[in-house]
């Protein structure tokens, strides 16, 4: 067949994304490109010569070495080529293959199997060989690096943001702890998932009608032939194996990419320039804008998010090859030869991700300015509702309208919260007085210095930071 230059390839993935991630299509290129598609079904139908030989007194390890040279030697081209003469692309493969393997081992080619025993069985080898081989190990580096940043910066005060708008005082390490958690649970999932793919070699419409005319136990056959690919049968299949296996994979994936694009947003959003918090690493000759010399644009952050906008809708064929009428129909044909894609693009977003985390830097003193100066109209605003519940805990029924409207008067008047709170010197001291019961404070007189450092009032933030980077860190080394 006729070669093609990279750039004539149709699919982003094979040109632009290939050769920017190019140690990930690399991983790839063994388990999703059509060549693999091609090279597992022979190694599907090997699989199912030996499990015959092996009823039959086994193959010695001349034959075998001579069956997996035989399976070698098949090259798409001619798979293909024989695909325009008989029209089906299975039996085309068979007709090759006999053709190369030694004379007397020939008969047992396919012999038994349906088309879907082949390619279903061949789809599971392959998915979890991704998965596993370049997925999972992606997957688990971004874990830990994310568990490492959270740890470094679980002291580093934040201003905590809902809605948009500053809340009350995190660490940063706390921020990030978020992912680390949310992917942590994923990764063993995925793991476990990718295990648990099934292949078959139960026929037709999956009751082993073939296999019952020629074998005592078809099932034995069955066990034995997948074996060699490392799988086990599907519990029950039709001439599909069971398809949610499959689908519950490429929702936790999915689920996993989701947490990523979220993440991605995250990190971009705090280096707005009003916000600058965080930085992604920027290399020495690298150009954010071509007009712009001073642009340093989160173009990895926005990278992810933009492949999971791609990607994320592909669930919806996910779902809808759930579905096949009674035994089977091919209305998944095409649309399941398009799963390499999406875990091209999940993989390829992933390594971003961890290219990212590899850079990312904290403006510590940027940090602290946002937090301290509140971003808006009240400084130190952050503080109203340790004001307002420790006022409360003193007696006061109303305390959330009393501290309210401190925090108006101190955004009409251009004040900080503190200066503001400093005025009411009844409310002061209710407060002042309730710290020292509490053992905030030792002296009454200390309550202000309280209210104009925030980075106090952090509750359990870092100590959340860390434990779960520990906890995560050794599940993940040990998934």
């Amino acid at each position: 067949m006729e070669a093609r230059g990279i750039f004539k390839n149709l699919s982003p993935l094979d040109h632009r994304y290939s050769l920017s991630e190019q140690a990930v299509f690399d991983a790839l290129e063994p388990w999703l490109s059509e060549e693999a598609s091609v090279s597992a079904c022979v190694k599907a139908e090997i699989a199912l010569v030996l499990a015959h030989l092996s009823l039959r007194g086994g193959a010695g390890p001349e034959l075998r070495a001579a069956l997996e040279r035989a399976g070698e030697a098949v090259r798409p081209e001619e798979v293909y080529a024989e695909e325009e003469r008989t029209k089906h692309n299975v039996r085309a493969l068979v007709n090759v293959l006999k053709a190369k393997v030694p004379p007397e081992t020939a008969p047992l080619v396919h012999l038994g199997a349906t088309s879907v025993d082949i390619l279903d069985t061949s789809l599971a080898y392959r998915i979890r060989g991704a998965v596993r081989e370049a997925a999972l190990p992606l997957l688990r580096r971004l874990e830990l690096l994310l568990c490492d940043f959270a740890e470094r910066e679980a002291e580093t005060p934040q201003v905590g943001r809902t809605h948009g708008q500053h809340a009350v005082p995190i660490t940063l390490g706390f921020a990030l702890a978020e992912y680390v958690s949310r992917l942590g649970k994923c990764i063993p999932e995925i793991d476990r998932l990718s295990r648990g793919l099934r292949g078959k070699l139960a026929g037709a419409a999956g009751a082993y009608n073939a296999l019952s005319v020629i074998v005592r136990d078809p099932e034995e056959l069955e066990r034995r032939y997948l074996a060699e690919l490392g799988l086990e049968a599907s519990e029950h299949s039709t001439q599909l194996v069971e398809p949610e296996y499959l689908l519950r994979l490429l929702l936790e994936m999915n689920t996993a990419f989701g947490i990523i694009a979220n993440l991605a947003d995250d990190l971009r959003n705090l280096q707005r320039s009003e916000i600058g918090e965080l930085h992604e690493g920027f290399a020495a000759d690298q150009v954010g804008s071509s007009t712009m010399p001073q642009k340093r644009n989160p173009w990895n952050s926005e990278h992810v998010k933009s492949l999971w906008k791609a990607f994320m809708p592909r669930v919806l064929s996910f779902f809808m090859d759930q579905i096949s009428e009674h035994q089977r129909d091919l209305t998944n044909s095409a649309s399941q030869r398009f799963v390499a894609d999406y875990i091209t693009g999940f993989t390829m977003a992933v390594s971003r991700m961890v290219q990212v985390m590899e850079g990312l830097g904290a403006d510590r003193e940027r940090l602290l300015a946002n937090l301290r100066e509140g971003g808006g109209s009240v400084r130190g605003g952050v503080m109203a509702e340790p004001a307002y519940i420790l006022l409360a805990e003193s007696g006061v029924s109303g305390a959330h309208e009393v501290i309210r409207k401190i925090t108006l008067a101190a955004e009409r008047e251009r004040l900080s919260f503190a200066e503001a709170l400093a005025r009411e010197g009844e409310t002061l001291a209710r407060i002042a007085e309730k710290m020292k019961d509490l053992g905030l404070i030792a002296e009454e007189a200390e309550a202000l210095s309280f209210f104009r450092e925030p980075e106090r009032y952090r509750g359990l933030a870092a100590e959340k930071a860390r434990s779960l980077a520990r906890k995560y860190r050794e599940l993940t080394n040990d998934c």
